[in-house]
């Protein structure tokens, strides 16, 4: 069967990551994803390494399947009529523009609605488009300085941190990955197309979830906890005699299961351990006690012993490992597609696994311009007049 999407024709103005990861799901479940750049190609990405691949970007590659390229200098009025002609023909327009940017263009919702009433109109920004800082740039690093995310990233030792991925441009294109299908489901029943504000300020914030609630029910200001958890004991790193275990407990009954697999029984029976109220509360005694004993055994040992009581737990992998991990393989999360200049590259699979309309991997990350002359001739313009009238 067909893609869920297909038939959809996404215009992508976006670059970098929020935007590009969200028109890249879309893509993989069937739309027909048009990335727009500037002449010689304006996604900083391509550029952002190394490691490169025969010139191609790992950061790039990562999030750029399933389209095709077209490059359009958006400064003429020749370049923006290429625009118009695609909005009039697309389903949905996404960017991420500094706002005001597209007003600029003569390129925003209200212009392209007229021509296309019809269309779903996607704008990633920094903090949104309205309040005092709409007008901002949005970077990752800032929105998780700014959105709470760093002050409980971290111990008290190690001081705020930031995560490891740009988690702030994922959240956001999951988002605009979602209100754009929920947009195409209300166009069905309305005819009418709509405007999407995002940001990645306020993605931030609403990921925040337990951890917010728990500030504005008690106006506790959260402390770092490291790996342990704000609410559930024990839930943390445990230090076995070769390495680093997850370990998380999630009810009184598992936590007792836990118990039965050491040495020293009274850890199990202690009063104060007995509830998850009372281990929050003795946490850090508590830890230290389990740590004594998680050490007596390898992971592989706990993992095996833990996984026949019920208890949740995991090792902690490196990339390596990770990608070895034959549950990775199962779920074909790893996956491969042959570029004609690039060669075979290594991506890292869709996790949509849907039984009739499975997501497919139809394109390998375009080069800037690679469908120019296809893509133009579909809207009834010559490449040569766009080269020669828009990019020099």
């Amino acid at each position: 069967m067909a893609g869920a999407l297909e038939g959809i024709r996404i215009l992508d103005m976006t670059r970098v990551l929020a935007g590009p990861y969200s028109t890249m799901i879309l893509g993989d479940l069937g739309a027909d994803v048009i990335k727009v750049e500037a002449p010689g190609g304006s996604d900083d990405t391509r550029f952002w390494g190394p490691p490169f691949q025969n010139g191609a970007s790992a950061y790039y590659v990562c999030a750029n399947r399933n389209k095709r390229s077209i490059t359009v200098n958006l400064k003429t009025e020749k370049g923006k009529e290429v625009i118009r002609r695609l909005a009039k023909t697309a389903d949905v327009v996404i960017h991420n523009f500094k706002t005001g940017t597209m007003e600029k263009f003569g390129l925003c919702y209200e212009k392209l609605s007229t021509i296309n009433p019809r269309l779903i109109y996607c704008s990633i920004t920094g903090f949104g488009e309205t309040g005092p800082n709409s007008h901002l740039p949005g970077y990752d690093y800032i929105i998780q300085a700014m959105s709470g995310w760093m002050s409980i990233t971290g111990t008290e030792e190690s001081g705020p941190l930031k995560v490891g991925v740009a988690v702030t441009d994922i959240f956001t294109g999951l988002y605009a990955a979602i209100a754009i299908q929920a947009a195409l489901l209300a166009r069905g029943k309305t005819n009418k197309g709509q405007k999407i504000d995002l940001s990645l300020f306020d993605s931030a914030i609403s990921t925040l979830v337990n951890v917010a609630s728990n500030y504005l029910m008690t106006g506790k200001v959260p402390r770092r906890l490291g790996n342990d958890h704000p609410n559930i004991v024990p839930y943390s790193t445990y230090e076995a005699s070769d390495g680093k275990l997850v370990i998380a407990v999630g009810n009184d009954r598992q936590f007792q299961s836990l118990c039965e697999l050491f040495s020293d029984p009274e850890i199990g029976r202690d009063p104060r351990f007995q509830t998850n109220a009372g281990r929050l509360q003795f946490r850090e005694e508590l830890n230290q006690r389990l740590n004594k004993e998680i050490r007596k055994k390898s992971k592989a040992v706990w993992q095996q012993l833990l996984s026949k009581k019920g208890v949740p737990c995991g090792p902690v992998n490196t990339m390596e490992q990770l990608f070895q991990d034959p549950q990775t393989a199962a779920r074909e999360m790893q996956v491969s597609m042959d570029h004609p200049e690039v060669g075979n590259i290594k991506l890292v699979g869709s996790p949509l696994k849907m039984s009739d309309t499975k997501v497919s991997y139809r394109l390998p990350p375009p080069l800037a311009g690679e469908h120019n002359e296809e893509i133009f001739k579909e809207i009834g313009l010559k490449q040569k007049a766009i080269i020669t009238k828009t990019e020099e």
